[in-house]
């Protein structure tokens, strides 16, 4: 297909519906990018979302930026076509954000024409990013998650506007007495751990001051059947792999009982950390990434928590409408991110709650844990996608 030659950037409404030289300078920048569009080329909005996301992935942002304006330019407009339109401009003005940029008016209100509270993210972005409004922010993105899958970057963006706000959305409401987060350490493999699963499943066992148990598949299935009742041990063997087994089945264990969840790869480092889990005086304690996602292999929370509520309450939603999205967006991260998110709003709303969450950043997880290398691991790829 031959480009048209422009070396400027067309606009996304009435430019033409065809790859352009600008466009095909941006994608150049990139070999993978390039890879794939000397490979199909970028005529199709298949292809043209295909290389924005390579793009963004690769972190030439600007470049993406571009490109989903051409993937923009070659959508339908039909409703049955996806991604749709308003997901295309917020990629794109996203974008724009995170290469320093300001996105015109005339493109955010054009995003306002398509979804009002995905405007308004991109609003509260800038806001947050360029104005360094954080307070502001906030109040503007509002509940705009709620039109994202869960586990998608706007929760991620959102805590992190949220904590870098003063705004206190954590804490609970005055003269609440909910308990600290029991010493219980809970565990899970499905069936033959090797041996250095094994010797870690020991090693928890024998913390002084902490109680360890340890689920199997069998067990999990007939304690979720005995506590949660056939559906949620239907959903739970109906899970895509162990890693969706497990993250189905330690919402509802930390919900029941309360105490720590600690995925069977990773280990408590020393008795400085066994002591700061026995110290936490808030209900919920999680830590996140780097990129401010929940780590849900290992949190605290005490028994009925209104955090793991809105997590149970994600994670079916996820299991009936939504059962081929990515394990961290269906059943892992993304829905304690998506929790925290709407604390966040609820709290802005005047919502107090009788449950505190302490939020430590990524540093702390390494103080706390180690991770070893287990030969499961090198499958992940292929579980993390469908």
């Amino acid at each position: 297909m031959v480009a048209v030659l422009t070396t400027e950037e067309p606009d996304i409404e009435t430019g033409p519906k065809i790859i352009t030289d600008y466009d095909i300078s941006h994608i150049e920048v990139d070999q993978q990018a390039l890879d794939y569009y000397r490979r199909n080329g970028a005529g199709t909005l298949h292809d043209a979302f295909s290389i924005a996301n390579i793009l963004h992935t690769n972190r030439c942002v600007k470049e993406a930026a571009s490109v989903y304006g051409l993937a923009f330019r070659l959508h339908s407009e039909s409703a049955e076509v996806y991604p749709l339109p308003h997901s295309l401009l917020q990629a794109r003005l996203l974008c724009l954000l995170k290469s320093g940029a300001s996105p015109s008016e005339r493109e955010i209100n054009l995003l306002r024409s398509l979804n009002i509270p995905v405007a308004h993210y991109i609003e509260g972005v800038e806001q947050a990013w360029l104005a360094h409004d954080y307070n502001s922010a906030v109040a503007t993105i509002g509940n705009a998650y709620e039109e994202f899958h869960t586990g998608e970057e706007i929760d991620s963006i959102f805590l992190e506007i949220a904590m870098n706000s003063s705004l206190d959305l954590f804490s609970a409401k005055p003269g609440a007495v909910s308990g600290r987060i029991p010493r219980l350490l809970f565990m899970y493999w499905d069936q033959n751990p090797p041996p250095e699963i094994s010797d870690n499943f020991a090693y928890h066992q024998n913390i002084d001051g902490f109680e360890c148990r340890i689920f199997d598949k069998h067990e999990a299935a007939e304690w979720l059947y005995d506590n949660y009742g056939i559906e949620a041990r239907t959903l739970f063997l109906g899970a895509r792999h162990p890693a969706e087994a497990a993250d189905f089945l330690r919402v509802h264990v930390t919900q029941f009982y309360g105490g720590w969840w600690l995925d069977a790869d990773i280990r408590i480092r020393n008795k400085d950390a066994a002591d700061f889990m026995a110290s936490r005086t808030d209900q919920n304690v999680v830590v996140l990434t780097h990129n401010y996602v929940v780590h849900n292999d290992f949190y605290g929370t005490i028994p009925n928590s209104s955090m793991g509520a809105d997590c149970l309450l994600s994670l079916y939603r996820n299991c009936y409408q939504h059962g081929g999205l990515f394990i961290a967006y269906k059943t892992g991260p993304g829905i304690f991110n998506r929790a925290l998110s709407r604390r966040i709003h609820r709290a802005c709303e005047g919502v107090t709650f009788p449950d505190s969450i302490g939020i430590y950043k990524n540093d702390m997880f390494d103080r706390l844990i180690y991770q070893f290398d287990t030969p499961y691991k090198s499958i992940l790829p292929s579980w993390h996608s469908v």
